[in-house]
């Protein structure tokens, strides 16, 4: 009599409880990219430049060939935390999960760019910790208040003078600067090509990175 093969057994690995594996390793992946992976947090008042510098951070690292990409504080809200608002609890909230999905794409090889007031020490101790060897690079965008509410782009911190807007950082909410940043950038002295080069310098010496610019 014949013998049937027995099907092959059902991994457990993705079920609840268990964390899936991949078969792709991490060396594998920073080889295939050429630097490892790592999390660049930009933290600031509002206007003082995060998402601009985080923007032409990333464009540079992309045209020199790196696996990159910006998780920006306004794209994130319209989507992945568009149910919270800006009280201590829902910041609180909005910068975890922020640090976890940062924490899958570093893991992922990508050097993860975050630009968020996250204004809070301990939730920025809270995403740092999520990262192992050295990944977490908190970065210091540095601008006086007087300098963040003369550019105001948005009219924000002129609706939070007026008491229209609540819980808005630097006017009716705190803000609490980084004690020990790895990058401080004073972007009321720099220029954008001057804040970018000081982050692409530490992540050719950290990271590995290779960029022509």
């Amino acid at each position: 009599m014949k013998k049937t093969s027995r099907p092959p057994k059902v991994s457990t690995s993705s079920a609840p409880g268990f964390a899936p594996t991949s078969k792709i390793t991490l060396r594998e992946r920073e080889r295939r990219n050429g630097h490892r992976g790592c999390v660049v947090w930009l933290t600031g008042l509002p206007a003082a430049g995060k998402s601009t510098i985080a923007a032409e951070l990333e464009r540079i690292l992309f045209q020199n060939g790196c696996q990159t990409l910006v998780l920006d504080g306004d794209r994130v809200r319209l989507g992945l935390c568009h149910d919270l608002g800006f009280s201590p609890k829902d910041r609180q909230e909005n910068i975890r999960r922020v640090g976890e999905v940062a924490k899958l794409f570093a893991d992922a090889g990508f050097i993860c760019i975050t630009a968020f007031i996250s204004p809070y020490r301990t939730d920025r101790a809270v995403a740092r910790k999520l990262m192992t060897g050295g990944k977490f690079f908190e970065v210091f965008v540095n601008a006086p208040l007087a300098v963040c509410e003369a550019r105001d782009p948005k009219g924000l911190y002129a609706k939070a003078r007026k008491h229209r807007l609540k819980n808005f950082t630097g006017i009716t909410a705190p803000y609490e600067p980084p004690l020990q940043p790895k990058i401080e950038l004073h972007t009321d002295k720099l220029t954008v090509a001057e804040a970018v080069g000081k982050v692409l310098r530490h992540l050719r010496k950290t990271c590995g990175v290779k960029t022509r610019a």
